[in-house]
């Protein structure tokens, strides 16, 4: 449905203008209505309307002056003025303000039919033009767009016609000059899709200042990145300073240096890609420019002795030492001092030397414990350096408890496999869980806990089977009286020895002889 505004300082007009139209052309327009010219204006910039409908004469402000403040507007609505006989010359000065129609008071129902439906057929040529003209701009903004991303990744655009392709979507400028930035949000909106991004991105540049011109276009690059360039420094300084100022929209931007011809894009494209690394030493959206960090160090050697220190360290109950030399390694100011480079092989390294490591000692266990921190394995994952920092110490923490229980693990196992054999081999002597503990060298309540979780039974009933298992073994194989047997596998007499058997076994030491005895025969 389209809007109508009615503008008329007599209620009685604009009631029956709204019955009329409504009458004639029912559920196809809604209705707003003002006074004067001032609360129409008002109502304008709050609300679009399609059609203004306005008388000349009013208070406050009149309809000439309304009309005219209306070719202000960036959505301008078809414009209808309503006057009496005498205010012919002012519908004169009207008509030059580009008004649609002109009606004569009192109104006639049939005029005001055929004004409407001219009025309709004007519109909706008026949105086939602004459609028509929307698709190209877009089709066109869509070949510029190609033609940036063919240039950001063709390694030789050194070609015959380019330069004319590029003068077909607007971008002959780039042979003059121009300078380059990648652009990364940094801030805490969830789900922010290119589109939001690069809809704010422009919303911005609008408020650009003059000097920074309007030669620049945009494109994605593989990485969703978005890419601006322009020909005015200009621009980024614009942009740098509105980064810089507290609770603005966070992204941070890597530019590259200044440079000339479509030859140099992809070049650019590289620098402003590896200045926005460098954002990553910062503590907060930010700005680098290549011509900053061009000059940085590559003369270095990754710490790997100090890495491989700190692996060693695991499960040695050395936090402090390990802390203090995980500050060494990843200290900022060596960080800072050099390339890049220098921190993605400090990073590699930790990988290499430490997290790897552990996986592939300690098994799958510590797969749980990397999963938790599997940002860790790769530095871009993090927008901060202290971000990055914090994971690696957590890490090594929660891999230096684990590693300190697989070694208590590994030694306990060993332990009990030695009381298991003690037992086994001592079954017939007066046995107790303090001369197997004492033998092993543990604590007893400890001792107790640890047997359990690896024979998955208690001390005493542990023994006990290996006591009747040995017992069962000697009423089929040999001669030996019960009462010998029982004292033989460790029973301190016959009786206690036949209950635990008829316990276990549901049937007295005699009857197990006498059955498997009746089976041979």
């Amino acid at each position: 449905m389209r809007k109508v505004l009615i503008v008329d300082d007599e209620k009685n007009i604009r009631l029956g203008l709204r019955a009329m139209i409504g009458r004639l052309f029912p559920d196809a327009y809604t209705f707003d209505f003002a006074e004067d010219g001032a609360e129409a204006l008002e109502l304008l910039n709050r609300a679009p309307a399609d059609v203004v409908i306005t008388d000349i004469r009013m208070p406050v402000m009149d309809g000439i002056a309304l009309i005219q403040r209306i070719q202000e507007l960036e959505r301008k609505p078809a414009v209808v003025i309503l006057s009496g006989h005498d205010d012919f010359p002012y519908a004169q000065e009207a008509i030059r303000c580009d008004v649609s129609e002109y009606l004569l008071k009192p109104i006639v129902r049939d005029e005001l039919a055929r004004t409407m439906l001219k009025l309709e057929k004007e519109l909706k040529q008026r949105e086939r033009i602004d459609e028509q003209l929307t698709s190209s701009i877009r089709q066109q903004e869509a070949y510029r767009e190609s033609q940036l991303s063919y240039l950001l990744r063709h390694p030789h655009p050194e070609e015959p016609g380019l330069s004319e392709r590029l003068q077909g979507c607007g971008l002959e400028w780039l042979e003059e000059g121009f300078q380059l930035a990648v652009l990364q949000y940094r801030g805490s909106a969830q789900g922010m899709g290119p589109p939001e991004f690069l809809g704010r991105i422009q919303a911005e540049l609008e408020n650009a200042p003059e000097s920074a011109g309007q030669r620049r276009a945009h494109v994605w690059d593989k990485e969703n990145q978005l890419v601006l360039i322009a020909q005015r420094r200009e621009l980024f300084q614009f942009l740098a300073g509105r980064i810089a100022e507290t609770g603005y929209f966070a992204y941070s931007m890597g530019v590259s240096g200044y440079t000339q011809g479509v030859v140099r894009v992809r070049a650019a494209h590289q620098e402003a890609e590896q200045a926005l690394k460098y954002t990553f030493l910062q503590s907060a959206p930010g700005v680098v420019s290549y011509e900053g960090i061009a000059g940085k160090s590559r003369d270095f050697t990754i710490p790997a002795d100090k890495i491989r220190k700190l692996g060693n360290m695991l499960g040695a109950g050395r936090e402090k030492e390990m802390t203090s030399l995980l500050m060494e390694v990843l200290d900022i100011r060596t960080v800072a001092r050099y390339d890049i480079a220098y921190l993605e092989g400090v990073s590699r390294a930790f990988n290499e030397l430490i997290f790897d490591k552990v996986f592939h000692v300690y098994g799958g266990e510590s797969v749980e414990i990397l999963r938790l921190f599997k940002k860790v394995g790769d530095l871009w994952n993090f927008y901060y350096f202290h971000d990055y920092y914090h994971s690696v110490e957590g890490l090594l923490h929660r891999l230096d408890d684990y590693v300190r229980s697989m070694k208590t693990f590994h030694i306990d196992h060993k332990e009990m496999k030695q009381a298991v054999q003690y037992m086994q081999d001592n079954f017939h002597k007066d046995l107790n869980m303090a001369v197997v503990s004492n033998h092993v060298s543990l604590n007893y309540s400890y001792f107790s806990q640890a047997f359990k979780e690896y024979t998955g039974e208690s001390f005493v009933s542990y023994l006990k089977k290996l006591r009747i298992d040995k017992a069962k073994e000697l009423l089929v194989t040999t001669g030996h009286k019960v009462y010998e047997i029982g004292g033989m596998t460790g029973f301190e007499n016959t009786k206690h020895f036949s209950r635990v058997f008829k316990e276990m076994e549901g049937v007295t030491p005699q009857e197990y002889r006498e059955l498997h005895e009746a089976l041979k025969r």
